[in-house]
């Protein structure tokens, strides 16, 4: 009998984990709120906001800590993006902490995409912080699937993806 695979979810895995997405003009906080909640179920929402309306604009920033990353992981897996989402998100790591961004025109119907860097896409973002003394280890084990026997990836390894976001083609 095959055994379950592990599931991660950040929590509890001496990981600090936080997430933000910026209300700005004329941003729907029902739509943001619906986008993160499709990737982030358990975010805390202390309050409803209203809607904007000419000449009340949204000027607000969400904030979430040890929000739990088991559906965010789960989609990767489904949507088979884990070597993407490896290189995405560890684009910014220094060893212990990394910061990565998510679509929110991606996330409301429940898909995970990443911006290309410097990108400032319409709809906005979620951004995700991770720190921790084994970050490195936990994101590789986050990420791993059964290709990883045959072709190993490491982060920041000479697979990794363009700044550009194009494949880099393995010879």
């Amino acid at each position: 009998m095959q055994e379950p695979m592990l599931r991660l979810n950040g929590v509890n895995e001496n990981l600090r984990i936080i997430i933000e997405t910026e209300l700005k003009g004329a941003d729907s906080p029902q739509k943001v709120k619906n986008a993160v909640i499709e990737i982030f179920p358990e975010f805390p929402f202390e309050n409803d906001l209203e809607e904007p309306v000419l000449g009340k604009a949204c000027n607000v920033t969400w904030r979430g800590e040890q929000v739990s990353l088991a559906k965010y992981l789960k989609l990767l897996h489904d949507q088979r993006i884990l070597d993407t989402a490896l290189d995405a998100m560890t684009v910014n790591f220094d060893g212990v902490k990394t910061q990565f961004s998510l679509l929110r025109q991606a996330a409301i119907v429940g898909k995970v995409a990443f911006p290309l860097p410097n990108e400032q896409p319409l709809g906005g973002i979620i951004s995700i912080t991770l720190q921790g003394e084994h970050l490195s280890d936990w994101l590789e084990a986050a990420t791993w699937h059964k290709g990883r026997d045959i072709a190993p990836r490491s982060i920041k390894d000479e697979h990794t993806m363009g700044e550009d976001g194009e494949a880099v083609t393995w010879l």
